[in-house]
């Protein structure tokens, strides 16, 4: 049996850039233009639908933060991650009055106590691939119901939450 001469860390760093750049086209093409063409009254619709998604995207980078407090040895594998989840965020929340969009951990404090997190890092690593896939299939429903360009945008950010999932479940096998 032949081993590969391409070490975990490389290819799990060539993985996530891939995603990352994928997930970077996608959302420029897909945040901008405006959700209300066509659609009469669905704007409101359409802003209470995004401002759920950042809702929902920082949440999960509250996820990330509490992991990578409990875990830094996760930090290498986990920082681009959440710097997309971030990303996402951003991308729900244009074309908000007063945007909350920044990358920093103090940005995701909230009312609601910091999840909790698996005392070993394979448990948490699984735990955030779960709350990823949650958040991916619950956009994927969403999506359906959504105006064009957020659909696009929720249809985007759903297919790269799965790639963050298959990220951080593979270098477990």
């Amino acid at each position: 049996m032949r081993t590969s001469a391409v070490s975990f860390p490389s290819l799990l760093r060539r993985r996530s850039l891939i995603v990352s750049v994928a997930s970077a086209a996608v959302l420029v093409g897909c945040s901008t233009g405006s959700d209300s063409a066509g659609s009469g009254g669905s704007t409101s619709v359409s802003a209470r639908a995004r401002a759920r998604a950042a809702r929902d995207s920082r949440g999960l980078m509250g996820q990330y933060d509490a992991v990578l407090a409990a875990h830094p040895a996760l930090a290498e594998r986990l920082r681009p991650l959440r710097a997309e989840v971030a990303a996402h965020a951003v991308a729900f929340e244009e074309g908000a009055a007063s945007p909350t969009a920044t990358a920093s951990p103090s940005a995701t404090a909230s009312a609601s106590p910091s999840p909790a997190v698996p005392a070993d890092e394979r448990s948490a690593l699984a735990a955030l691939a779960a709350a990823e896939r949650s958040l991916a299939d619950q956009r994927a429903k969403a999506l359906l119901d959504a105006p064009g360009e957020l659909a696009r945008l929720l249809a985007a950010v759903a297919a790269a939450g799965a790639g963050h999932a298959y990220l951080l479940t593979k270098g477990d096998q």
